[in-house]
């Protein structure tokens, strides 16, 4: 019953409107036009205001004709990131592209038009169903902001799907938690072929404590990262100040507590290893630490019931499906920790946050079945 040129048209469409994080306005309104067009409630929150955006969280109801059966939740993110402006879409042996100078936008605007398209299906099908409630959230490319400060007390559904995935063949049901570091090394600074002896190198603090560190896989759970430095004034002078940005995450947070801990030990004990003497006063490198949780771990039961509802969708319509754990979060994180129990279901999207990203049309369609299945099931079942 999905009508797949009309996704493909919808989804190339929404592509076509730049809504790079906290720009996500244009493709909000559109959005809500189609929504009210099937009858639902539309609303804004005030995640935009929290972030510095645009638009907030746009929120939709859409009301069921199964007045009795508990309402089901659905949600995507309108943001995109960069070089996301401008966006050619083009659909070509069953892939869709951009035209090589951008990114694609199916991250995660395949996951929108999927949930679009349901909707219509369901409705000029004459489908029962229960209440749909749908988050279409913003800045989730940044940091989960949407979701993060999404106001779940709108929503009254225990569970459903979240569509930000690869192949729609892996169901996610766990993703780890994350924590950002920030650290400012501070040196002395001196001019480097007259008085280096002056000096203390935070280069050379900084490349002491990544030697002590543990880094990349920690274990099966949990990763670590160095991702950006920048440091230093002149070739010629002994670099006073570097400044490194580093990431740790796991599906353990006491495992993600005790590697955030190694890391900061490892930059204080080699800053404290660096100290000199100049005119009878002690000069001593130092570290300066900021860490934050970026989002929480997410860990849904293969028992949950939205699990067993859509493996039991894919069943019905006889496409494999599998439970996945990624190492990457979600708005399904925050989501689930806000207390709606939601999985994550691919798109079909591949190569993402890159000019060679794309769109496998046949899993698209396939992506859209099993929401639309898994939602009547759900209200068969209630």
């Amino acid at each position: 019953m999905i009508n797949e040129l009309r996704m493909i048209k919808h989804l190339m469409d929404i592509i076509r409107i730049d809504s790079p994080s906290r720009r996500e306005r244009n493709v909000a309104i559109r959005l809500e036009e189609e929504m009210k067009d099937l009858g639902a409630e539309c609303f804004y929150d005030d995640a935009g205001d929290k972030v510095g955006g645009d638009t907030g969280n746009l929120i939709v109801k859409v009301p069921g004709t199964k007045k009795n059966a508990p309402p089901f939740f659905l949600c995507s993110h309108m943001d995109t990131v960069s070089p996301g402006e401008g966006i050619k879409p083009i659909v070509q042996d069953g892939i869709m592209r951009s035209d090589g100078t951008t990114i694609l936008g199916s991250d995660d605007k395949s996951g929108v038009s999927i949930i679009v398209e349901a909707l219509r299906s369901l409705r000029e099908n004459d489908i029962p169903h229960s209440d749909i409630e749908v988050a279409f959230t913003i800045c989730e490319e940044v940091g989960l902001l949407g979701a993060k400060f999404l106001d779940t007390s709108n929503f009254k559904s225990l569970y459903g799907i979240v569509l930000d995935s690869s192949t729609p063949q892996r169901l996610v049901l766990r993703c780890p938690c994350s924590d950002i570091m920030d650290v400012k090394i501070h040196g002395v600074e001196a001019h480097s072929g007259l008085c280096p002896e002056n000096g203390i190198s935070a280069v050379e603090v900084l490349s002491d404590a990544i030697s002590r560190m543990k880094l990349g896989r920690i274990d099966h759970e949990t990763t670590a990262n160095i991702g950006k430095v920048n440091g230093g004034s002149a070739i010629n002078i002994v670099p006073g100040l570097v400044e490194v940005k580093a990431e740790a995450r796991s599906h353990d947070p006491e495992k993600l507590d005790v590697q955030i801990q190694h890391m900061r030990e490892c930059f204080i004990e080699a800053a404290q290893s660096r100290e000199m003497f100049l005119d009878e006063e002690r000069l001593c490198a130092r570290a300066e630490i900021k860490t934050e949780r970026v989002y929480p771990v997410m860990n849904v039961s293969p028992q949950a019931n939205v699990t067993k509802l859509v493996l039991k969708a894919a069943d019905n319509l006889h496409h494999d499906i599998e439970l996945h754990t990624s190492g990457g979060g979600c708005d399904a994180n925050y989501i689930n920790e806000k207390g709606i129990e939601c999985v994550n279901l691919g798109t079909g999207m591949y190569e993402l946050h890159t000019v060679n990203e794309y769109l496998m049309i046949d899993e698209f369609r396939r992506s859209a079945e099993i929401v639309f299945e898994t939602i009547k099931l759900h209200s068969e079942s209630n």
